[in-house]
């Protein structure tokens, strides 16, 4: 992922202004976040009928839930006078939504089953009012969501890691451990830190002394997803604080037995692919100057409860904490009246595919 690739003549980074203006930020929700496929999480985390959670895209909240049916998405909106319908971030439903205002109730599909009193509006038709559904696709048991009803599919926009990661079976795996992070930082800081290791040497002793900030190569280098891997060295079998492996490996034999794949996927996903377990970052921007992260670890069901699991997860904590903070260091000067771009190193080429992505979802030229 990290080995240095040409950039095409004396590439720069953004202005400030990218990092630290909030008009900025409220066009970004706007053309990137309302306009683009989002991750939202597993789909394990609903497994049963009735089991949902809220998921926050680009100033919306977003009812993401299963049924008899299948999986689905609605706006958290009353088709009465717009009542926000659910509060709590996550639990189960029974059978119905009811909007706590007026009592006006949904089924899990979406359709609107009663609303009282409203019989006695002349040419009041249930059937006309279901809740405002948003797009829901699931990919390697990975929920996305888009809040425009013509969006592609999102087959079309994963081709680039189409049946890369089948060896992995990941809809099979667990999310065993999941941490929340509150972070002040902007969450283009969070893409360009995840795709070069140049900073991994003075910020991660950890990390390198398991795998070299030189090793490994890029192989997806333009576009919204970007990414490659990295080697493991001896005498280390994984990534955890102990070297040791998390657990049974994940795959039967080859060279990614000694590889990581990080790949990110435009605009909020990280995936870190290890021999035996597998991370996952959601990124959700609130501010400006302050991004949620949700990190998870995945691991074959069998792992639960085992000490690799805690060693992995105990290994990448400790790394997403010392990228946290050196990003809010990054904040707290690209917010400065002294900063003005500079230059990228050749260490640094997904960085500069990755502003060319915004900049095009922005529809803005280079500065």
């Amino acid at each position: 992922m990290y080995r240095g690739h040409e950039l095409a003549g004396r590439v720069r980074t953004l202005p400030g202004a990218y990092y630290a203006a909030p008009d900025l930020f409220e066009v970004e929700k706007e053309r990137i976040f309302a306009r683009r496929w989002v991750c939202v999480g597993r789909a394990d985390r609903i497994s049963a009928s009735g089991d949902f959670f809220l998921a926050q895209v680009a100033g919306e909240s977003v009812i993401v839930l299963r049924e008899a049916g299948g999986l689905r998405a609605f706006f958290n909106v009353c088709r009465h006078r717009g009542t926000r319908l659910c509060e709590e971030t996550s639990g189960r439903l029974n059978g119905t939504i009811t909007c706590p205002y007026h009592g006006w109730t949904y089924a899990l599909d979406g359709r609107l089953l009663g609303a009282p009193h409203m019989s006695d509006v002349l040419g009041f038709d249930k059937s006309e009012l279901p809740l405002h559904g948003a797009r829901l696709a699931e990919w390697e048991g990975l929920l996305f969501i888009h809040l425009q009803p013509q969006a592609a599919a999102l087959e079309s926009e994963m081709v680039p890691l189409a049946s890369k990661f089948t060896a992995w079976r990941l809809g099979e795996l667990r999310a065993l451990h999941r941490i929340e992070y509150d972070v002040g930082a902007n969450w283009k800081l969070f893409f360009q830190n995840f795709s070069e290791c140049y900073h991994c040497p003075r910020i991660h002793p950890e990390l390198t002394r398991l795998s070299h900030y030189r090793s490994g190569a890029n192989d997806l280098t333009e576009g919204p997803i970007l990414g490659g891997y990295m080697t493991i060295d001896p005498p280390g079998d994984s990534l955890t604080l102990s070297g040791r492996a998390a657990g049974p490996p994940l795959l039967a034999a080859g060279e990614d037995l000694r590889r990581v794949y990080y790949y990110s996927v435009f605009p909020n996903l990280f995936l870190t692919l290890l021999p035996d377990y597998v991370m996952c970052h959601t990124l959700w921007p609130v501010a400006v100057d302050r991004t949620r992260i949700v990190c998870e670890w995945l691991f074959a069901p069998e792992a639960e409860g085992g000490d690799g699991a805690r060693d992995a997860v105990a290994f990448w904590d400790r790394t997403n904490r010392q990228d946290w903070h050196v990003c809010e260091l990054a904040q707290q000067g690209v917010s400065s009246r002294a900063y003005v771009p500079g230059p990228y190193s050749v260490q640094e080429s997904l960085l500069a595919a990755f502003d060319r992505e915004v900049l095009a979802a922005l529809g803005r030229d280079a500065p």
